[in-house]
Formats: structure tokens, C-alpha cells, sequence
């Protein structure tokens, strides 16, 4: 509990200072942000460096796959017991609500238990959320250099018998433009009506 307690905090303070880094100058979506009820945006997108990491089917997952439509990232992984399976489900429903729109954004599932999660096993677990979603993973420094890009965290922690563990990490969502840049969080709990609406919203500017 202790360790997911720390984990909470530092995820808040990686994305207040995210906010912070990127609050001077014009903002970009200022005139938007108040009409979003569950998304935050930051006042200026924020480049994305190169990376590769190995997608579900079986190619590398690089930058480029982030081009030319907007993408909503969500880091977990497959053995997790409660936030990430309902996570899925709940972009799984909010994608049959934005209708059309829904061809404009792509999900993409972040594995932080690399260990574990094989490619093979990634593919057919966000399948049984949704056949559209993507996902990958990557080795651990990978992930955290792309965690200091994104503002997600993780931390291993050992389970209660020998050999098992979890893996504590950030519950936000982190929502990607068009242009590989990053935009803005979305934070649970939210209602799926509501994530719909703000990401129609987003999309259509």
C-alpha cells in the first residue's frame, strides 16, 4: 500500500511538473480547456522523441506509428488485477460512442511488465477488449526514457510469495496529437460519456 502511495505521488508531481515545463508561453488550447470535463491539456503540446518498441504483431512500435491521427496511450500491464482491465473496458464503450470520429483515434496499450508480457500475449489480450486496440512494450530502460517524454511511472513491486510481483504505475492516460506530440492527460475516474465528449471535442477543433 505504502509503495502504491509513493507511486500515486510521484505520478501527480510528474505531471504537475509536466504542466509546469510547458506553462510558458501562448496556450494552445486555452480556449478549449473549459469546456473539457475529464481531460487536462497542457497549455503547449510537447515533442515526443524517437523510440522502438516491440508491438503486439510482432513488428516494431515507433514514433511513426503515432502519426496522422490522434492517439490515446495507456501504460499497464496484462497481469493486473483491477485498473487496467477496467481502463480497457471503459475505452473499449467510449470508442463505440464517438461513432465516426472513432476512425480519427487509435488506442494503444503500454506494457510496463516486459517480463511477462510477450508480444504473443499482448495481442491476445487487447483483442478481448477490442480487436482495433494496439499495444506494445519494451525493455525497462526503454520504458523509462519514454516515461520521462510521456509523464507515466512504474515500480516493480515483490509479491507475497517467492517469484510473483506487480507492477505499481501511473492510472493517467496520455492523450497524443497528430503531430507526435504530447497534449494532455486524462485521469480517472471519469464516465465514458464524458471522455467521449472531450475527445469529439479535441478531435474537431
Amino acid at each position: 500500500m505504502k509503495t502504491r502511495f509513493r507511486l500515486a505521488l510521484i505520478g501527480i508531481a510528474v505531471i504537475i511538473a509536466t504542466l509546469l515545463g510547458v506553462a510558458v508561453g501562448t496556450a494552445w488550447f486555452a480556449p478549449k480547456q473549459s469546456t473539457l470535463t475529464t481531460t487536462t491539456l497542457l497549455p503547449r503540446p510537447r515533442p515526443i522523441g524517437d523510440f522502438t518498441l516491440d508491438g503486439a504483431d510482432g513488428k516494431p512500435f515507433t514514433r511513426t506509428d503515432l502519426r496522422d491521427r490522434w492517439t490515446l496511450i495507456f501504460a499497464g500491464y496484462t497481469y493486473c488485477p483491477d485498473v487496467c482491465p477496467t481502463t480497457l473496458a471503459q475505452l473499449k464503450e467510449t470508442m463505440t460512442k464517438l461513432g465516426n470520429d472513432a476512425g480519427n483515434l487509435q488506442i494503444v496499450f503500454l506494457s510496463v511488465d516486459p517480463e511477462r508480457d510477450t508480444p504473443e500475449r499482448l495481442a491476445k489480450y487487447v483483442r478481448y477488449f477490442d480487436p482495433q486496440f494496439r499495444a506494445a512494450t519494451a525493455p525497462v530502460p526503454t520504458l523509462e526514457s519514454l516515461g520521462g517524454d510521456l509523464g507515466f511511472v512504474f515500480v516493480k513491486t515483490p509479491g507475497k510469495t517467492p517469484g510473483t510481483y506487480t507492477v505499481d504505475h501511473s492510472a493517467a492516460m496520455m492523450l497524443v496529437n497528430p503531430q507526435v506530440e504530447l497534449v494532455g492527460y486524462i485521469v480517472p475516474p471519469f464516465t465514458t460519456d464524458a471522455l467521449a465528449r472531450d475527445l469529439k471535442s479535441i478531435i474537431n477543433r
